[in-house]
């Protein structure tokens, strides 16, 4: 049985555990730390870009217990300026399927078109891949989806299903099967309820991106379907 991390300041104190487990991730902001740190590692103020609404000090402070908690290493590099990489555990890469449950929770009943003044992030949909998506073992490709921004800049996500797994990089996929591409307006219209595609870019196997689509968007059907 791997370590048992030390007691939270305020914990539930129930011997149950759910309570336990809550005592870990159930603060404000630690599963959007795990799910932004599903793509790859990052340095403190890659987190604090994806992370708009948490404070310096706040993320400082769950970095800090996230990593004593064993849920994230720490790597500090010998760079001027200095550069530290966070990233997830074994421990909490388990969480995966938490966060997929709790996606299809929120697509169930709590989804609806933006709201006013919430911060848009196709990344932050797109980094639960990975516990969002059915990939059966025969289907395997990349896919770069790249999302043009307000500010004129272009984020790229590569999508890799493979022996009925899917991963997440973001960068530009080389030599992708399939391409999605479009601006964030289309991309908010095609993850929306209404999972409107029309707007979108798809090329190359479409069976990959679509299914690919379906899984991250509000829709029943999310397999990975072949060309």
């Amino acid at each position: 049985m791997p370590a048992v991390p030390p007691p939270k300041r305020h914990p539930y104190d129930q011997w149950a555990p759910d309570a336990r487990a809550l005592d870990l991730v159930g603060d404000k902001w630690t599963l959007l730390i795990v799910r932004d740190l599903v793509s790859g590692a990052r340095r403190f103020v890659e987190l604090q870009r994806v992370l708009p609404g948490i404070s310096t000090e706040q993320l400082r402070s769950r970095l800090n217990r996230m990593v004593a908690d064993g849920l994230l290493t720490r790597q500090r590099y010998r760079e001027v300026p200095p550069r530290v990489d966070y990233e997830l555990t074994a421990r909490a890469r388990e969480l995966l399927p938490v966060l997929g449950a709790l996606a299809r929770w929120g697509h169930d009943w709590a989804w609806t078109a933006p709201r006013e003044g919430e911060v848009i992030d196709i990344g932050a949909i797109l980094r639960v891949a990975p516990a969002l998506v059915v990939a059966p073992a025969r289907t395997s490709g990349v896919t770069d989806m790249a999302v043009q921004r307000p500010d004129g800049t272009t984020r790229h996500y590569a999508l890799t299903v493979a022996y009925g797994e899917v991963t997440i990089a973001e960068r530009e996929a080389h030599e992708p099967d399939a391409r999605v591409s479009g601006t964030e307006q289309a991309w908010i219209e095609a993850l929306g309820p209404n999972a409107d595609r029309s707007r979108l870019q798809i090329s190359g196997n479409e069976g990959l991106a679509a299914g690919l689509l379906d899984g991250v968007a509000a829709v029943a059907d999310r397999a990975v379907r072949a060309a």
